[in-house]
């Protein structure tokens, strides 16, 4: 669609005509030129471009030029300004912001939240189970030695690693700052990790 199908007259009166101008017009290069090249015509006594609201306010006298004639100069100044590029510029920023805007719609919405989440928690479970096979198991000998104790020690760790995720951000958020009011949560964690030292502890 060409820029002059793109404007729309809102207002018209005697000797005032207001226009919807397209995003094209309202960069400040086009729309320092559109100016320069409309204040030109002998009937225009002023002109405003309001370029957040994409407006166009011509102030003109009827007895020398009527609104069609204006309209028609007006459609020449922008096909004018059109073939020297003033509005590629703009019309590329446009189709960047619109671009944009689409992908942030698309990142904020709660389909891409959740895969992200989703994404996260299986990542750092991923992670944090290389650390738990490294350290848990101490090498291929606690296997070979005693094969129960290392894979009981093994899933141990990773019940212990499940519930600490499970629970972190209550245990920041909630048990932390009140320990009191959560005095038997911490009981249990107290609990937990005492099982977890005495499991590992040598046996005579």
């Amino acid at each position: 669609m060409s820029i002059q199908k793109k404007i729309i007259v809102r207002h018209r009166e005697y000797g005032h005509v207001r226009f919807q101008i397209p995003d094209e017009c309202v960069g400040e290069t086009a729309a320092h030129r559109l100016v320069d090249k409309i204040i030109l015509l002998d009937a225009v006594s002023r002109i405003q471009i309001y370029r957040k609201a994409k407006k166009l306010s011509i102030r003109f006298n009827e007895d020398r030029c009527d609104f069609k004639q204006l309209a028609k100069a007006l459609y020449q100044i922008i096909a004018e300004l059109e073939k020297e590029g003033c509005f590629v510029e703009r019309a590329e920023v446009s189709a960047g912001q619109t671009r944009q805007k689409i992908g942030q719609k698309i990142k904020n919405s709660k389909v891409s939240r959740w895969f992200n989440d989703k994404y996260k928690a299986t990542r750092e479970t991923v992670q944090a189970a290389k650390i738990v096979t490294k350290v848990g198991m101490k090498g291929p000998k606690s296997l070979i030695n005693d094969p129960e104790k290392a894979i009981i020690d093994f899933f141990n760790d990773v019940l212990t690693l499940y519930l600490i995720k499970l629970h972190w951000t209550r245990i920041t958020q909630e048990w932390i700052p009140r320990p009191f009011v959560h005095r038997y949560e911490w009981l249990a964690t107290f609990y937990l990790f005492y099982l977890l030292i005495r499991s590992r502890r040598p046996q005579k």
